[in-house]
């Protein structure tokens, strides 16, 4: 069995006292407690993605990054990486990039992401997110595998021949599928052999 140690970086005030502290420090904190989870032995420390109050973990990969220059053995686990609202291009080079400067140490958690607000600041649709999510996987895994790249996405640009650097240090890299309820993470899932990660935390349990 391994542990993990996840957090989605919420900035609200605390709960008993009613003081919140400031993004700085609520950054530093996050920095300790990756320090103390590689000190008492966890396996890994994940850092998900939003966009949109009460949290401030917009940008998985270059938190995991300064926790991947202050640690020398825990994984680095993105819980999740939000395909739905970004790049696969971009999302490609910050984790691949990542990936070398942990030493191998990436653990990828990829989902379609949730919440209205954030849906809005990268312009998805409910009937859309689902097919983004897909097909920012396809291109991000065919990105990962090949040296280059002909794919033509129906929410990007096609790339013709495409050259995306730096290559990976893992090769291939095990890709998860987070999912809460959703049968579309799980069937995404099954299409390429993936594993499942499963993190429902306020859903019914039915689903």
């Amino acid at each position: 069995m391994k542990f993990l140690a996840v957090t989605l970086i919420v900035h609200a005030p605390d709960p008993v006292t009613g003081v919140q502290k400031s993004t700085h420090d609520r950054f530093r904190e996050v920095l300790d407690n990756a320090l103390l989870a590689e000190e008492l032995g966890f396996d890994g420390f994940g850092v998900g993605e939003r966009h949109e109050r009460p949290f401030i973990s917009s940008s998985p990969p270059v938190v995991l990054s300064h926790i991947a220059a202050l640690t020398r053995r825990i994984r680095l686990v993105t819980t999740v990486t939000t395909l739905s609202l970004l790049d696969p291009v971009r999302a490609y080079e910050d984790y691949a990039t990542l990936d070398h400067l942990s030493g191998g140490r990436l653990e990828l958690v990829i989902g379609k992401g949730n919440g209205t607000a954030q849906r809005e600041l990268f312009r998805v649709t409910p009937e859309d997110q689902w097919e983004r999510n897909a097909g920012s996987y396809e291109l991000f895994r065919r990105i990962w595998r090949q040296e280059k790249v002909t794919y033509s996405p129906r929410f990007r640009r096609e790339l013709i021949e495409a050259e995306v650097l730096p290559r990976p240090f893992q090769q291939p890299i095990r890709v998860w599928h987070g999912s809460a309820t959703s049968r579309e993470s799980v069937d995404l899932a099954a299409r390429h052999g993936d594993p499942l990660f499963s993190a429902n935390v306020t859903h019914p349990i039915e689903p």
